[in-house]
């Protein structure tokens, strides 16, 4: 469906009409919005060789550097993060095809979509397609992620999505932002956003559902991607209070809440590095065997390779 000739041109085009018109709510927009987040997935891996060769010569050409802490950090070789050593894609002033699936042009236009559209399902597909976007670890997720928190300023828009009320929209939400938070340039920016509405919106007690319990999950890794290399995000965290709820949803380790639960501890574990904050955490009640325990050293351990 990506080779079809006219086809990713021609869904562009009607949405970008419905949003002129002022109708981003329109049930054929929505269609076209979940037709262009289907074909997101796994695009960087599926790329034709054509489009790959373009885009990746350069980083063939850039010496890597092996280490390069990972999303979980140097204890874990499962998430690389070399973005921020990669030359980003050059962007064709006019798209065609394929190549609009990462343009800036498109993404705006998910954006806007998130802001003006009330259809959860718009909402979610165009969340979706920035979430499939930015899932990779080449130049074109990097690119699109700096697009997303610099060049579009699209924060505000993903942050009022952590509010609503439907459950999969604030899932992919959040999802979208743990992608964005792997990136160590952004993630200054994305903490003074939203590191506050993502403490906000862990629950108080256990979470009641899976669809729940992975949002949970997902808040905790991003948080810990804010918090892991800096020391002033892990004061903020601090400071909203976001201690409590991660060390109860820590504590809960039933087959039900363990993916939750082994996310808060590997969080409570890497915040504990954070050695000038400890007469912080002293200050506020907060003991070492909170941080560092059985439980949040083994899920720790086990990011491990």
């Amino acid at each position: 469906m990506r080779e079809c000739d006219g086809l990713i041109d021609s869904l562009v085009y009607y949405i970008q009409g419905a949003i002129a018109d002022h109708e981003p709510n329109d049930k054929a927009t929505e269609n076209c919005v979940c037709t262009l987040h289907n074909l997101s997935y796994q695009l960087e891996i599926e790329l034709p060789e054509s489009y790959a060769q373009s885009i990746y010569m350069q980083r063939r050409n850039t010496p890597s550097n092996d280490k390069t802490p990972g999303c979980f950090g140097t204890r874990s070789r499962k998430v690389k993060e070399k973005q921020q050593d990669t030359p980003l894609p050059e962007e064709k002033s006019n798209p065609r095809g394929v190549e609009s699936l990462w343009h800036s042009t498109l993404i705006r236009i998910y954006l806007s979509l998130i802001a003006k559209s009330t259809r959860n399902y718009t909402q979610e597909a165009s969340l979706g397609a920035l979430q499939n976007l930015t899932a990779g670890t080449g130049p074109m997720p990097f690119s699109v992620a700096r697009t997303v928190v610099q060049k579009a300023n699209g924060l505000p828009s993903i942050r009022t999505m952590l509010h609503v009320s439907h459950p999969t929209v604030k899932k992919t939400a959040v999802s979208l932002l743990r992608n964005l938070s792997r990136n160590t340039s952004l993630q200054s920016d994305i903490a003074k956003e939203v590191l506050p509405d993502l403490v906000s919106i862990l629950p108080e007690t256990l979470p009641g559902s899976d669809i729940v319990c992975e949002t949970t999950a997902s808040i905790c890794y991003t948080l810990y991607n804010l918090t892991q290399s800096s020391s002033h995000n892990a004061r903020l965290l601090l400071s909203a209070d976001g201690l409590p709820k991660i060390i109860t949803i820590s504590m809960n380790d039933s087959n039900m809440f363990s993916k939750a639960s082994r996310a808060a501890s590997v969080l409570l574990y890497s915040l504990w590095s954070h050695t000038d904050l400890h007469s912080a955490y002293k200050k506020a009640d907060f003991k070492k065997a909170d941080f560092i325990n059985s439980r949040t050293t083994k899920a720790y351990n086990s990011l491990k390779d």
